[in-house]
């Protein structure tokens, strides 16, 4: 009552002066909140912190889309592929015998011990889960233990209705801690044993991809059963190539996805991209994960017909669970670091000689640069730069083979249990090191190549 009575009785010149007075006092108070906020833009202590904390995040749920994200493929491999039906088997609602988990192993697949049930662990140790019963397959996927494989139950958790694949599937392995094919995962270690040919096979319906081939379901299982453990194709749903003109299958090798922190062109073959191209093709074209992917080049329909028939050179789902997970996932790769070599995988006296042969008389240092070991920028090469067939090159946009950065050259226990070079050619260090001799006419010793292999061993 009293504050309506004095402003009746205020000239309006006192009023104009307590709008003024109000106007500045706002005015401050908006330039505050903007000081504030541009000083937590600006401040170089704040910004550090907030790059600190965002790379902890980013590394943190990177882990998590690279071992658990299916990107939705679960559309594809489950409700179009029926995969999960082939897994469980007609005795929980799906078809054929199912795959134990003894036959998963077989095939490949991995377990993550820590996803493992404490009672179940203890069982198997004692022998009394059933290793050939489908059910304990079920059992380890509704734990989340299958590494790269997501199994999606019906309500009532009795059968599976649909499966995913995820980044670990091909990218990952196991240190068998707990047994051969179980233990603690080993993320970017290539998935040496998986024949992910062998498995697509079982599934009950290949119509999706005879559609997408123009072939018969009899030949998409031949070219599937080529590849064996170790290999997959990704380029058959680009160009439908499933072998090369020798016959021999037309799959590469999956390779690690640790240690590409400042290497470019992370694939076999030449311009693809560097990871987080790969990531979004792979999540979208190989996977069949729902998101957007754009590449005109796949538009070419000399090069890559299926490709271009498909349109996936400007693939545009309706829903996208791809795109805003790259940049996480990209972060999260590139923290895996090179597995070091343990004691005693090499000999570090003739290791030191055969560093010297390295840089000089073998002159692998020219391609395989230290301390990244290939070509700081464009590292592509013509196949006859390094002398062997251009099968796999023709198949890239560029037509050249990339120069692998070397990486864990001591393990060929699972590393490189499959050979060495994208289709693995080579069986031995000996072997790679022997071509290269041959081939830019080097007239190494036989003590200098063992020297040099103690070396490469070392790195």
């Amino acid at each position: 009552m009293f504050m309506s009575k004095w402003r009746e009785g205020m000239n309006p010149a006192g009023k104009r002066s307590l709008l003024v007075v109000a106007a500045a006092a706002t005015a401050i108070l908006l330039l505050a909140a903007s000081q504030t906020t541009l000083d937590a833009q600006t401040d170089g202590k704040a910004f550090n912190n907030a790059a600190d904390d965002n790379a902890k995040r980013m590394a943190k749920e990177g882990k998590e889309i690279f071992r658990f994200d299916t990107f939705g493929s679960e559309a594809f491999w489950g409700d179009q592929l029926r995969l999960h039906d082939a897994i469980q088997g007609a005795q929980h609602g799906g078809v054929g015998p199912g795959i134990s988990p003894k036959k998963a192993l077989e095939l490949g697949l991995k377990v993550d011990m820590e996803k493992v049930p404490g009672a179940v662990a203890a069982g198997i140790k004692a022998g009394r889960v059933n290793l050939d019963d489908p059910a304990n397959t079920l059992l380890l996927l509704k734990a989340n233990a299958v590494v790269g494989v997501t199994g999606f139950f019906t309500d009532d958790g009795r059968r599976l209705r649909s499966v995913g694949f995820q980044c670990a599937l091909c990218h990952s392995n196991v240190d068998d801690a707990f047994m051969p094919g179980i233990g603690r995962r080993l993320d970017g270690w290539p998935a040496t044993d998986l024949n992910v040919g062998a498995i697509v096979a079982s599934a009950p319906n290949l119509k999706p991809l005879t559609d997408l081939l123009g072939v018969n379901e009899a030949t998409v299982k031949r070219v599937l059963n080529s590849w064996g453990p170790g290999k997959y194709d990704a380029e058959l749903n680009l160009d439908g190539k499933g072998f090369r003109p020798d016959g021999k299958p037309a799959a590469t090798l999956n390779p690690p996805a640790f240690g590409l922190s400042g290497v470019n062109n992370h694939t076999w073959t030449g311009a693809w991209g560097n990871v987080t191209y790969w990531n979004a093709y792979v999540a979208n074209l190989q996977l069949q994960g729902s998101g957007v992917f754009f590449d005109p080049r796949l538009d070419d329909r000399e090069k890559y017909p299926v490709a271009a028939k498909a349109r996936f050179g400007n693939k545009r789902s309706p829903v996208d669970m791809v795109t805003a997970k790259l940049p996480a996932l990209h972060f999260y790769q590139l923290t895996l670091p090179v597995p070091k070599p343990p004691r005693g995988s090499f000999d570090s006296s003739l290791a030191e000689r055969g560093r010297v042969i390295f840089n000089s008389k073998a002159r692998c240092a020219t391609c395989h640069v230290p301390p990244i070991f290939t070509e700081p920028g464009w590292n592509l090469h013509k196949p006859e730069d390094i002398g062997i067939d251009d099968f796999q090159a023709k198949r890239s946009p560029d037509e050249r083979y990339r120069t692998a950065p070397l990486r864990a050259l001591w393990d060929t226990q699972k590393i490189h249990k499959r050979g060495f070079y994208h289709d693995g050619r080579f069986s031995t260090l000996m072997d790679v090191v022997n071509h290269y001799d041959r081939h830019f006419i080097l007239r190494l010793s036989g003590d200098e190549k063992r020297e040099l292999m103690e070396y490469l061993k070392s790195i």
